[in-house]
């Protein structure tokens, strides 16, 4: 078996742009997935008119078996669609992991979990950079290299300083629907205030196409976003992959684990496990990118470099609230035919205005995930609650508030062994914020409370989905300017080794609040183009 030039693992975000950077170059690629696919149907319409008309809606808002309906416990994943559990398949079985304080979401579907993602689209400042271990100078070229492939849109508001602020090329906003018109128009009359104590509220940035890009269409505002991706207009990773299959030097495997790797003097083999028949199966490349994620990546380099079983890894996850919120004002209106799930604001905290501790809230409207996913949340029973709900929902928001976070001693990972796993072992995983931490987070939570009832949102409640839940991870192997096991030099390079990378998160030494998936692609590009 010949040796490809470069073998990545995973397709989802950071995967497929490291594969578009190499592929581009003429370099001989190999990409290794788990695969997962959506079975299900989707049905082109709006969600009015399939609301109104269709008589197989059930099947798209529920389910075929009603596997969209709440379990026990509201936690990470838990408003998942149809449309979008695969993206969760049979990740309890090849991944499991271990924690009472942890509840990550991870994923083995083709694209990753940016099947899913919510496109909010954010460039690090100069000091979240230089926190997180990225090189300013080659971050800022990279991003603009990955806004230019997926296309962004956006506004020049108050919150483009924390979005967007020095890509070009950015596309027009969607219209802002009458919910988010009403904050704007309320934060317009409070600007000098909120500002003064460091509140910016404006359009996000998101990867949403409004106009035609390439063989993309511009979204149509079918307001089903969390079921579909009929036009493409979200900017999804298989649509890259998909585009990287049509290369002459680029090939796909899909159904695949990577397990473990090693190196000799030709170069890197790759030991994967086929998740239908268990086959072990052994792949060769001269050099290696790890791009399943970070909770993949720390997996894999545990199994492969010695003492991984004996060694704790550290991790950053955001800490994420949201908060459903009614403004009175909107009690009884009308809501708009044509609109968009993805978030209409999104509201920006910098007390100190330096760039450094910046807390961002995205702020949703409430329709097409349906009342049911609502109701065990009110203070109601399920009748009075269904028949309230109806009546406020042109009244509702969900404000879903990300806090940075720093490295803590009680936030680790660990490889344990596991008769009962697939790869003979498990991920266990401790997460204890400081009490210095968590008072930090739960004061900016009630300021929080109090610029959203400036702007006339009232919070009808704070629910703590539990650590994980933010889907934003990062740091099991830092960067570091020192050779260190288990960490990572400024290009990707894994220490220990000559020839294995890592392009997803694993390496930044602090995780912003910000939508992390522009960064973390602009990486991955950064880091592939390295290879070069």
């Amino acid at each position: 078996m010949n040796r490809v030039d470069v073998l990545v693992v995973g397709s989802g975000c950071t995967g497929a742009m490291a594969a578009q950077t190499l592929v581009e170059k003429g370099v001989q690629v190999l990409m290794l997935d788990g695969g997962k696919t959506n079975e299900h149907q989707s049905d082109p319409t709006a969600f009015i008119q399939q609301r109104t008309t269709s008589e197989a809606q059930h099947e798209t808002f529920l389910g075929k078996k009603f596997e969209s309906l709440p379990q026990d416990e509201i936690g990470t994943g838990a408003q998942l669609t149809p449309g979008r559990q695969h993206l969760i398949a049979e990740v309890e079985k090849f991944l499991p992991l271990l924690s009472e304080t942890f509840s990550p979401m991870e994923s083995l579907a083709y694209g990753g979990l940016g099947g899913g993602w919510g496109l909010g689209s954010c460039v690090f400042s100069e000091t979240e950079m230089n926190l997180a271990g990225l090189p300013v100078a080659e971050m800022r070229e990279a991003y603009q290299t990955v806004a230019d492939r997926i296309g962004l849109s956006g506004a020049n508001d108050d919150a483009r300083n924390y979005t967007s602020s020095f890509i070009a090329g950015i596309q027009q906003a969607t219209p802002t629907d009458d919910t988010a018109s009403f904050l704007l128009k309320k934060y317009a009359g409070k600007k000098e205030s909120l500002n003064k104590n460091g509140f910016f509220l404006g359009r996000p940035c998101l990867a949403l196409l409004t106009a035609d890009k390439d063989n993309r269409k511009a979204t149509r505002l079918r307001d089903m976003d969390f079921y579909d991706d009929a036009e493409q207009a979200a900017y999804r990773p298989w649509i890259t992959i998909d585009a990287l299959k049509k290369h002459a030097n680029f090939s796909y495997e899909g159904g695949w684990l990577v397990t473990h790797f090693s190196e000799n003097e030709s170069g890197v083999d790759v030991v994967a496990q086929h998740l239908e028949t268990g086959e072990s199966k052994v792949f060769l490349c001269k050099r290696l990118v790890l791009a399943p994620g970070v909770l993949g990546t720390a997996r894999i380099v545990m199994r492969s470099i010695a003492g991984g079983f004996d060694a704790k890894l550290p991790i950053l996850c955001n800490p994420y609230t949201y908060m459903p919120c009614i403004i009175p004002a909107r009690f009884g209106k009308s809501m708009p035919e044509k609109n968009i799930g993805f978030a209409q604001l999104a509201l920006f905290h910098d007390a100190g205005k330096r760039h450094d501790d910046v807390a961002m809230a995205s702020i949703y409207s409430y329709r097409s995930l349906l009342l049911f996913r609502l109701i065990r949340e009110t203070p109601l029973n399920t009748r009075d609650a269904r028949t309230v709900l109806q009546y406020i929902l042109p009244a509702m928001l969900i404000a879903g508030i990300h806090h940075p976070e720093k490295f803590s001693d009680g936030q680790f990972l660990t490889l344990q062994k596991s008769t009962a796993s697939p790869t003979a072992d498990l991920l266990a995983v401790s997460y204890v914020r400081s009490a210095a931490q968590q008072a930090h987070t739960e004061a900016r939570e009630k300021i929080y409370a109090q610029a959203l009832r400036k702007i006339g949102a009232w919070k009808l409640k704070v629910v703590h989905p539990g650590h994980g839940s933010s889907i934003h991870y990062a740091g099991a192997l830092p960067y570091s300017s020192q050779e260190k096991p288990f960490s990572l030099a400024s290009n990707g390079l894994l220490y220990g080794t000559k020839s294995v990378y890592v392009a997803d998160g694993s390496g930044m030494t602090f995780l912003p609040a910000k939508g992390l998936t522009l960064s973390l692609m602009a990486n991955a590009h950064r880091i592939a183009k390295s290879l070069l």
